[in-house]
């Protein structure tokens, strides 16, 4: 994901972290939940071919990740194993397929009747970071309104990283003069 820096050369110091975009996306991907067996067990594979083939946007999904017909109903005959290729695309098609259902529970979740939901919001690991270059930054706490988190729900299941930005950018605007401190953090994280 591409990020503008506000801050600097933050990194220059052996500071660690992420874009706060990128830790949003990561905690969001975390409340989707699936099929717990691996794509490479026969369990698991199985799995998600009841899943996947028990509808139309199932079938469209594993179209979209250039699964045949023809590769389906002999997987799904017991005639053929899908290879690792073919099992990495029924696994994207599944994920792929999970976030569109999730979307509109983790909105409602996330909403809370209307009041949002606090995160917390790590600063940047600066362990490493020689005491005299070290920024002086707390954990911060804030509430997402729920048109916030649709906007950053939407962008998330839609993939698009410009939108996540976005929303972060309004994020540090609303943590005051000190926000630009926080465009990258060590994690980004909410109870919903």
């Amino acid at each position: 994901m591409p990020h503008s820096t506000h801050w600097g050369e933050w990194r220059k110091y052996n500071a660690d972290g992420l874009h706060g975009a990128d830790a949003l996306a990561a905690g969001l991907e975390a409340m989707v939940t699936g099929i717990a067996s691996g794509p490479d067990t026969k369990r698991g594979i199985a799995a998600r071919l009841r899943y996947l083939t028990a509808s139309k946007a199932g079938r469209e999904a594993m179209a979209a990740q250039g699964i045949s017909r023809r590769a389906l109903a002999a997987w799904t005959a017991g005639k053929r194993s899908p290879s690792p290729k073919s099992r990495a695309a029924l696994d994207r098609a599944y994920w792929g397929l999970r976030r569109q259902r999730v979307v509109a529970h983790i909105k409602r979740r996330l909403a809370r009747e209307g009041r949002g939901t606090r995160i917390e919001i790590d600063p940047v690991d600066q362990t490493r970071v020689a005491p005299g270059r070290r920024r002086d930054l707390n954990v911060r706490r804030i509430t997402l309104r729920p048109t916030t988190w649709a906007t950053a729900v939407d962008a998330w299941a839609e993939g698009d990283t410009t939108g996540l930005e976005a929303v972060w950018d309004d994020v540090m605007a609303d943590l005051g003069s000190d926000g630009e401190a926080y465009e990258y953090v060590s994690s980004v994280g909410w109870a919903a």
